[in-house]
């Protein structure tokens, strides 16, 4: 059977039908592809687990369609609410208290009372649980600690031979690149779990205070607070050298700037392109077997967060 196909109200419905099945599936978001689950279901959330060969202690994101939704399944203060209601829907998770009355699963909370919840800026998957009437847990549709998918090919290619994962929604390329940044509230501070699609400049200049950073899990934590804080992570499958200027003969060099020839994130030096470029080229070029160079990335904006995911590709 055919995975990957178009978006439109038939293949959406037929993405329904597998969730309320137990199925799995891929689906676009504005970040990266997501590999969704019903939120509901813990067979179904296991398969998640199972399938990417993610450990059960690294909590997964659950995907609402509404604020109601979310506030059904978590408990918002003040300053959370005000943030959300600033950057939702986009490319931000949030980290509350999970109310002991949802439906949600224990199990995709990784053994933490905390959830991690996210409305997206993306038409389908909002449709599809609009649909199903139920959240959707959804990580990146990627096997654990490899490069995060941003076309529906790059699923396909990871999860090939898998009949828990029967349809894969084409969205073309994700337009962010890098997933969705995750924050949290602690002793009334606003923490930085994962940088991301919303940089910590802006939230800074939206909520007019400092914010904090907790980015990596401690080996004492029996799980981790957040998805996205282990310390390896979005690793390609062949050797990845950063910062690099002046590359080896047997190495591929991906540029930033005009200083630099094709292939290259951004001619222009442009941060978002270079985000939305940067686990498409990695995967074109691990997909050639070649040895990768990327050249120095400004560590300012979503900068930061090109920086995190090429940093964890490496340790």
């Amino acid at each position: 059977m055919k995975k990957i196909k178009k978006i439109n109200n038939k293949t959406i419905n037929e993405a329904v039908e597998l969730l309320q099945k137990g199925k799995l599936i891929g689906f676009p978001t504005e970040t990266v592809y997501g590999l969704g689950a019903d939120a509901t279901n813990k067979e179904a959330v296991l398969k998640i687990y199972k399938n990417k060969n993610r450990p059960k202690s690294n909590p997964l994101i659950v995907h609402v369609a509404t604020l109601d939704q979310a506030r059904s399944i978590g408990i918002f203060d003040e300053k959370i609410l005000k943030i959300v209601k600033d950057f939702w829907p986009g490319p931000l998770t949030v980290v509350l208290k999970r109310k002991d009355n949802s439906k949600i699963c224990k199990e995709l909370c990784a053994g933490k009372e905390n959830i991690a919840i996210r409305i997206s800026n993306n038409k389908t998957i909002l449709s599809l649980i609009k649909k199903l009437g139920k959240p959707v847990a959804a990580p990146s549709a990627n096997k654990f600690g490899m490069l995060s998918p941003t076309s529906a090919a790059h699923v396909e290619k990871q999860f090939l031979y898998n009949d828990d994962i029967p349809l894969i929604l084409d969205g073309g390329k994700t337009s962010i690149g890098v997933e969705s940044t995750v924050i949290g509230l602690v002793n009334n501070n606003i923490i930085i779990y994962r940088h991301g699609g919303i940089t910590k400049e802006i939230l800074e200049k939206k909520i007019n205070e400092k914010i904090y950073e907790k980015l990596n899990a401690k080996a004492s934590e029996k799980s981790n607070l957040s998805p996205g804080m282990l310390k390896k992570h979005y690793s390609p499958t062949v050797p990845l050298r950063i910062n690099i200027t002046n590359p080896k003969k047997d190495e591929v060099l991906i540029g930033f700037g005009e200083n630099f020839k094709e292939p290259n994130l951004s001619k222009s030096g442009n941060l978002e392109e270079a985000a939305s470029n940067l686990f498409y080229l990695l995967e074109k070029y691990e997909a050639k077997g070649s040895k990768i160079a990327i050249a120095p990335i400004p560590n300012i904006g979503i900068g930061v967060a090109i920086n995190d995911r090429l940093n964890r590709a490496i340790k």
